[in-house]
């Protein structure tokens, strides 16, 4: 599409969406809590700035991660539980980086905007509907509605979206398009700098050094592989933080950490390299098991304990030996 019509698409979507909330309307932007969705939800509260009589942001997941706790605190959001927002005057409602297929809590809304990069899902069905699964970050969609308009973001909202399209493209490592890289270009000049490498390197607080202890306790090496084993967790998230967190070791071009919640057992994989494919392993050492996949450079195990208790037992070997073994017979 050239610049030109590119332009007019989005200043015809931008005329459609505002057409949706009225003047005396309380819009409700419900959202599953990341970067993402944080800054898509801060610049779609801003396109409707003056234009409601108000616009509640609320989540229906926990925010756990350190870094985005630290984007949260550095950036002032206000994004409370939905069972603590006051939604009671709420009229219409909208939802940004996801669909009311993705989270229980959100099949019990009936959306009147959904605005998302995520593939569709089935009977889907809003007054406006604007979903572009080739983008790579909600952001990116929201950073055209504001030019659009003609909204000069501030650094706090330029700031939240600029991180927003970093942490979904992996920086521009995962599926992307021009368009993405466009949006960055265009809030680069208004971001706070200094903001996004405090968010960045924010990986560990109180919260988690236990569960660091834990992993540099059970770190092995397995060629150029990381391998920790956590046992028992109490939060699979941390498993998420650990493997981001050993695969920036020099040493390290695939990183797996294991943890057992509940009766499931999960494996987060991570890799830097031009061959490798996480999801692809995972498929071939896991998949017997039940669920196992993912993308290029990040994939997820997560299966019942049982059956991997009873490979480990057939080959008289612990559940941790027996994922050991087959990372280090992987072909």
């Amino acid at each position: 599409m050239k610049p030109s019509s590119l332009a007019a698409t989005q200043k015809k979507r931008y005329e459609q969406l505002t057409q949706i909330v009225a003047g005396d309307d309380v819009l409700g932007i419900m959202i599953n809590a990341d970067p993402d969705a944080m800054a898509s939800a801060l610049a779609l509260k801003r396109l409707f700035w003056r234009k409601n009589r108000k616009t509640v942001i609320c989540r229906v997941n926990a925010i756990k991660r350190s870094d985005n706790l630290a984007m949260v605190k550095l950036l002032r959001l206000h994004v409370p539980y939905v069972n603590r927002a006051d939604i009671s005057k709420v009229t219409k409602w909208a939802i940004v980086d996801g669909q009311p297929q993705h989270h229980p809590r959100f099949a019990k809304v009936q959306f009147d905007i959904i605005i998302d990069h995520h593939p569709v899902t089935p009977d889907l069905e809003a007054p406006y509907i604007d979903i572009r699964d080739n983008y790579g970050a909600t952001s990116s969609m929201l950073t055209e509605y504001l030019r659009a308009a003609g909204i000069k973001p501030s650094a706090r909202l330029a700031t939240a979206l600029f991180y927003g399209i970093k942490t979904d493209t992996d920086n521009f490592a995962r599926a992307s398009t021009a368009n993405d890289i466009k949006a960055f270009k265009y809030l680069y000049p208004f971001v706070n700098l200094n903001i996004i490498k405090k968010i960045e390197s924010s990986e560990i607080n109180k919260g988690n050094l236990e569960d660091f202890r834990s992993a540099f306790e059970h770190l092995e090496f397995i060629g150029n592989t990381v391998y920790i084993h956590m046992g028992r967790i109490d939060d699979p998230d941390a498993l998420v933080i650990i493997a981001d967190f050993f695969l920036k070791m020099a040493e390290t071009n695939w990183c797996f950490v294991s943890g057992i919640y509940g009766q499931k057992l999960i494996i987060i994989i991570r890799n830097a390299g031009f061959r490798l494919h996480a999801g692809n392993l995972a498929a071939q050492l896991f998949g017997d098991l039940g669920g196992a996949g993912g993308h290029k450079s990040a994939a997820r195990v997560e299966v019942p304990l049982t059956a991997i208790t009873e490979k480990a037992k057939a080959e008289e070997v612990s559940v941790n030996d027996y994922i050991r073994n087959k990372l280090k017979n992987r072909q």
